[in-house]
Order: C-alpha cells, then sequence, then structure tokens
C-alpha cells in the first residue's frame, strides 16, 4: 500500500470551536457546516447563550464544531457564565474558528484577538457577510487581519449565501489532528431533544417580542414525553417582572399562543414527529444572578 494512500485511510478528528463577537454570523455559520439547524439565528444580539456541538462525520474524518456565546463585556452572572464557555472553547479546541464580518470594526474585543495571536492551535479567519460588501472593503480587511494574525488562513465567505463554505471545509479537514472518532459516527450533536425544544421556544421569543423581553427569559422544559404518535412537551418561560409575564401572555393570551403554535410548528419540523406543546409563564426575579436557578439552565457546572 502507498504511503498517500495509507495516509488517507488515517482518521482525523478535533475539536473545532468558532469564536467572534455578537451577530456576526457564528450561528448561521455552524449550521452551515454541519447541515442542521443547531444553533438559533436572529438578528438580536445573546441568541447564543449555551455551547453547542454540532458534529459531522466523513469516513475518514470526524469534526465537531462548537458554537459559543458572541464576546461581550459581563454585566450579570449569566454573561459572566457564558464569556467563562468561550474561554473554555479557547482553551481547548484543536481548530479555532474565528468569525468577523464586513460591518464590526476589526478591533473590538481586542483582548481576545491578543489571545489568538499567541494560541497553539490553527486559526481560521472568516470575514462574513461579504454578500453586504464591496470587493476593495474586503480586501482592505483581509489585508488589516492577516497583520493581526499572521499564522492564520483568512476567507471571505457569505454563511448566508453558503459562498466559499467548501474552501472553509476543506481547510478545517486538512488541519483536523489524527485521532480516532470521539463520538459515533451517527450523532450529529452532543445535545438532547429536550435542549432543542426549549432553544426553539426561546428563538421565538426573540423574533416575536422586543427590547428587554428576551434578555429577561429563560426556557425551562418541564416534562418531554415521547408517545407513538407525537411528542408531549410542557414548558415554562422564566420571566423577571410581572409586567414581562403580561406582555408575554399578552391580550387573552394572544402573543404566547402565537409563540407556541410557531415552536410548534418547527418542532414537529426538527423532530420529525407531531408534537403538543403547553406553555407556562412564570415570575423569577433573580434568575439571570442565581447560581442556583443558572445551574437549573445549564449555565453552572
Amino acid at each position: 500500500m502507498s504511503e498517500k494512500h495509507e495516509q488517507h485511510k488515517r482518521h482525523r478528528s478535533g475539536f473545532v470551536n468558532i469564536i467572534g463577537n455578537p451577530n456576526v454570523g457564528k450561528s448561521t455559520l455552524m449550521n452551515a457546516l454541519v447541515g442542521e439547524k443547531l444553533s438559533i439565528v436572529t438578528a438580536k444580539a445573546q441568541t447564543t447563550r449555551h455551547r453547542i456541538m454540532g458534529i459531522v462525520n466523513g469516513e475518514d474524518y470526524q469534526i465537531v464544531y462548537s458554537d459559543t456565546p458572541g464576546i461581550l463585556k459581563p454585566n450579570y452572572r449569566l454573561q459572566k457564565n457564558m464569556m467563562d464557555f468561550v474561554d473554555t472553547a479557547i482553551g481547548d479546541a484543536d481548530i479555532i474558528l474565528y468569525v468577523t464580518d464586513v460591518v464590526e470594526k476589526g478591533d473590538k474585543n481586542a483582548e481576545y484577538i491578543g489571545k489568538l495571536q499567541k494560541i497553539g492551535c490553527p486559526v481560521i479567519l472568516v470575514i462574513n457577510k461579504i454578500d453586504i460588501s464591496t470587493q476593495e472593503q474586503v480586501m482592505d480587511l483581509m489585508k488589516w487581519w492577516q497583520e493581526q494574525l499572521p499564522e492564520a488562513v483568512i476567507f471571505p465567505a457569505s454563511a448566508k449565501e453558503r459562498f466559499n463554505l467548501e474552501n472553509i471545509f476543506e481547510a478545517v479537514v486538512s488541519r483536523l489532528p489524527e485521532a480516532p472518532a470521539w463520538y459515533d459516527k451517527d450523532v450529529f450533536t452532543d445535545r438532547n431533544l429536550r435542549f432543542f425544544a426549549s432553544e426553539i421556544i426561546r428563538e421565538k421569543i426573540l423574533l416575536n417580542y422586543s427590547q428587554e423581553i428576551p434578555y429577561s427569559c429563560e426556557v425551562a422544559v418541564e416534562s418531554f414525553h415521547e408517545g407513538e404518535d407525537r411528542y408531549d412537551i410542557g414548558a415554562v418561560i422564566y420571566v423577571m417582572r410581572d409586567s414581562q409575564k403580561g406582555i408575554i401572555i399578552g391580550k387573552g393570551g394572544k402573543s404566547l399562543k402565537k409563540v407556541g403554535t410557531q415552536a410548534r410548528i418547527d418542532m414537529e419540523d426538527f423532530f420529525q414527529k407531531k408534537v403538543f406543546l403547553s406553555l407556562y409563564v412564570k415570575v423569577d426575579a433573580d434568575w439571570r444572578e442565581s447560581r442556583k436557578e443558572l445551574r437549573k439552565f445549564g449555565y453552572e457546572g
């Protein structure tokens, strides 16, 4: 057997951690690379609160992508825990996929660029949203980023339009370390269906309410039963004030019913099974600061 053929047969596997500032398209990029809708995608900042893994399997490779919350300066315990997910992702990566875009200033949260300059693993830098830019602006950005991160390989891309994703994918696979698969080859995420049910509901809250409402909400799936014909799911939307509870429910329960209908339709598409969804709203003034509550929602170890 030739050495070239032997090299091809060696299995590559590794953790590819996606980091960057809010709203640059990290979740859209991961969903496109994995081929599944794993991370919620809206135009609002802080849509991704957890670290979510998406797994791509080939005959001789396994890529474990990890989407992380957007980098921010924490104002309360929930946000501090979100940034802990980012720091962990930088520490345990085999490859860093750093996502920026054509809109944000390059030196936003410069401390993280400093961390990438010192990192020992390969860095693939994606300049996203080039579909809303000019070629000249993209070339200037590529030059600026190459000066900041001389070791990085840089790709202009549009995750939304799926432009240049094939080249990014090939760059990832070629930089994976030789290793056996970390997960079974038929698995596409480390998260369970209950988690995705809560994320789908939270996405609908982000889409249907404005101002501080989405950031004051958390969703807990309290019952999840799989029957022969359908899933029966009961979930609680936690808010911080009575006034927020009134807004979530809406006049005659209209707003909550709309969220429930939209979430149920998405769940049925995601789970490929009928869903009966019950939604309730409760007030918990302290959930963003309470260790006990944050542990319940999966933000504390």
